[in-house]
């Protein structure tokens, strides 16, 4: 019953914070979100499970399951659990949250009780996403994220908040009927009258998908992995499904952008690996060209962005689109560090990312500006942030000993050798030039902000960061450099999760 604890807490620490006056709601808050926190480690030291969740052999960690509807033939019911891919999402999440929480001490002056609440409701939506087995309580939890997202940008957002709201649901929710009708269509043309995930997943990897009378059973999983993918891509997001990224960033509070870009981009590749690459690996092998172009132009394309950009929130915004590129590059590649890399720069991206964009906060609440052409010399002023936000753009480089090394490593090497991907070392190598451009952008907006003369555009002046802003920086960075020196403290438990899936060959780059 720990997931169920886990969530249950969350939940109702929810509507405490709703609940609470606003004058301590951030501190209830914060510690509130401390207590899933302390369980998902706890959970992550007691985890036993082995295999992959959704196939055959996998034995799953802190497992329940339970009746809950039963329509026709049909049984919905409350099945969850955590396997190697799930569990350093659950821990990512928690950490995250916390530090979300910490970090919006000092931006978010009215409504708070409000604002805290929204929160860890989200919190509790992203726990079950990255727990449910069961088709429908996985949905539910999908969706049940939505909502607090929009709320949560379009009423503390920016002077642009209710375009960037709609524009989030609009996107996502299009995005999630079209998953939603490709998998039904392929549960409704199974033998097994059930929505659990991996029942439904062992029994189209055994072949007994079957289709009406007036189509193939090739064309009918050809027409389910393209809309699945497409919802997926929208989550990710994938290049052309990007545009409601940046501005949802841009007018999205900064405790809601970290969470935005270290979690809830991670539902969209999360769930490709567990719908797409895992339940129709054939398809996606058949079809590996076609979304490697989709990978390397998001790598590349998404840096180029964001080397155009002068907001220091757009630079980080575009850079996730490049970085989720390379995910999307490691699960199609079908190795072991292919895929295992992918899922490990999910987690390095997420701690990453929210540094970044709590950095660049933390610089907002100072000067009242995120434009490079407004400031210079920041680092004479604000030593410690500038300090904490160079080592996170380290990371996002890639420099050695940092997690983003680790990751882009893994994914590079398992590519590079793949053996499902056609013309893999090219994808590779273009991919790989996204690094370049990445160096230039954040060493350009770096030179121009933080060194040199010190200038503002703006009549605020400029003092150190107080200590609960700072915290959850240094608190994001020493998880960095931790998971660059030690990778194996989540990728030994990845590795075994995805040797499990089909098409996935295992070695040191596949098929060696």
């Amino acid at each position: 019953m720990l997931i169920e604890t886990l969530i249950a807490v969350t939940f109702v620490g929810s509507l405490v914070a709703f609940a609470a006056p606003n004058r301590y709601a951030g501190e209830l808050a914060a510690a509130i979100s401390v207590l899933p926190l302390v369980g998902s480690l706890v959970m992550y030291s007691r985890f036993d499970g082995s295999g992959n969740a959704l196939l055959e052999g996998g034995t799953l960690a802190f497992e329940n399951t339970a009746e809950w509807i039963t329509l026709g033939s049909y049984s919905l019911n409350w099945h969850v659990g955590l396997d190697g891919i799930s569990m350093p999402l659950v821990v990512l999440t928690t950490v995250l949250t916390t530090l979300a929480i910490v970090s919006a001490w000092t931006p978010i002056d009215e409504r708070q009780s409000q604002f805290y609440g929204l929160v860890l409701f989200m919190e509790a939506g992203l726990l079950g996403v990255f727990a449910a087995l069961d088709f429908f309580v996985w949905f539910v939890f999908w969706e049940a994220v939505l909502v607090p997202l929009y709320l949560l940008i379009g009423v503390w957002g920016g002077p642009r908040r209710k375009y960037a709201a709609i524009k989030v649901f609009v996107y996502t929710n299009v995005a999630s009927l079209a998953m939603f009708i490709g998998f039904v269509a392929l549960v409704f043309n199974l033998p097994v009258d059930t929505f659990d995930l991996p029942t439904v997943a062992q029994s189209l990897n055994a072949g007994e998908l079957t289709a009406p009378a007036w189509t193939s059973v090739s064309t009918l999983k050809n027409a389910a992995f393209l809309v699945m993918f497409a919802g997926f891509a929208v989550k990710v997001p994938v290049v052309p499904f990007h545009t409601w990224l940046p501005d949802a960033h841009v007018e999205a509070p900064t405790p809601v952008s970290v969470l935005l870009a270290g979690v809830l981009l991670k539902m969209g590749t999360y769930a490709l690996l567990r719908f797409n690459f895992t339940m129709l690996s054939d398809v996606a092998s058949a079809n590996a060209e076609l979304i490697a172009i989709f990978a390397v132009v998001s790598v590349i394309y998404g840096a180029l962005l964001a080397l155009a950009q002068q907001d220091l929130k757009r630079i980080v915004a575009y850079s996730s689109v490049s970085s989720m590129g390379y995910v999307l590059l490691g699960l199609v590649a079908y190795t072991t560090y292919g895929v295992g890399g992918a899922t490990f720069q999910m987690i390095s991206h997420g701690l990453i990312s929210g540094l970044m964009f709590m950095a660049v906060g933390v610089i907002y609440n100072t000067t009242h500006t995120r434009m490079v052409t407004d400031m210079s010399g920041l680092a004479d002023r604000m030593p410690v942030t500038v300090g904490i936000l160079i080592g996170g753009a380290f990371g996002y480089m890639g420099l050695p000993l940092m997690s983003g090394f680790a990751a882009e490593f893994f994914v590079f090497l398992g590519a590079f050798r793949s053996e499902t991907l056609s013309g893999a070392p090219v994808f590779t190598a273009v991919a790989m030039f996204g690094i370049v451009i990445v160096a230039g952008y954040l060493l350009f907006a770096m030179q121009r902000t933080l060194f040199g003369p010190f200038r503002l555009d703006t009549d605020y002046e400029v003092t150190r960061a107080p200590l609960h802003d700072v915290a959850p920086l240094f608190a994001l960075l020493l998880l960095v450099i931790a998971l660059g020196v030690a990778p194996d403290l989540f990728f030994e438990m990845i590795r075994d999760a995805v040797n499990e899936m089909p098409l996935v060959e295992a070695g040191i780059g596949g098929g060696n």
